[in-house]
């Protein structure tokens, strides 16, 4: 059983090398091997911005409540859940799960 396995696996191997070997789709490239590109070679040195002009249509997506943009920690917060979504090469991640939970001052007088 063994054997019919491993000629069945070499006899199909050889059949792929000989088809994708003459095929005119890879004789046009010089190499065999198709180049990938690494996406983790290719860094951005400077961050794209966040769009502040967006802050008018986005909101929490668990208060449905407005959202205020803090420079600092380049974060999307919501004062009234205490909660920070990340802000990512300028795309706002708005996923709960992935925000972060932001302490509140319990020394602050309350606002009337």
């Amino acid at each position: 059983m063994l054997r019919n396995v491993l000629a069945r696996f070499f006899t199909e191997s050889f059949f792929v090398h000989r088809t994708v070997k003459y095929s005119p789709s890879i004789q046009a490239t010089s190499s065999p091997f198709a180049s990938v590109r690494n996406f983790t070679d290719v860094k951005d040195e400077s961050q794209q911005e966040f769009d502040t002009s967006l802050l008018e249509f986005l909101v929490c997506p668990l208060s449905k409540k407005p959202l205020r943009f803090e420079v600092a920690t380049n974060e999307l917060i919501n004062d009234e859940l205490g909660i920070a979504y990340p802000i990512i090469d300028g795309i706002p991640n708005m996923i709960p799960q992935e925000a972060r939970l932001v302490q509140k001052d319990s020394d602050s007088p309350a606002q009337e």
